[in-house]
Order: structure tokens, then sequence, then C-alpha cells
């Protein structure tokens, strides 16, 4: 759960702009998505997957960066 707490000095806007930098950081909107909705565990099996295609598509593309 993101907290912040408003110094006696601080602006609103300022508290604000901490406020929504520690919700992305911590991944709240990310969370809420995931369980926005139902998933068959297939397709949550073929969303993994692909993931980790994904990821590892592009770690090798930056080792095949490094090396030319």
């Amino acid at each position: 759960m993101a907290y912040i707490e408003v110094n006696d000095n601080e602006s609103l806007e300022n508290a604000l702009r901490r406020f929504k930098r520690k919700v992305q950081q911590e991944d709240i909107i990310k969370e809420v998505k995931k369980h926005s909705f139902f998933l068959k565990p297939g397709e949550k099996r073929r969303i993994k997957q692909a993931l980790a295609r994904k990821r590892l598509r592009k770690k090798m593309r930056n080792l095949q960066r490094k090396y030319e």
C-alpha cells in the first residue's frame, strides 16, 4: 500500500507527484490490472511463456550487440 506523509510546507502538487512515483515503483497499477479479470490457467501459461520468450529475445539481442 502506497503511503506518503505531506510535510507542513509542501504543496499538494509535490505530494501528489511523490505519491504517483511511489505507486509506480510498487507496481500497484500493474497488479490491479492483472486481477481485474479472470484468466484461464492455459491462458496464464501462454502469457507467461510469451513473456519469457520476449525476455530471452531481448537478452540475446543485447548480447549480440555487445559482441559486434
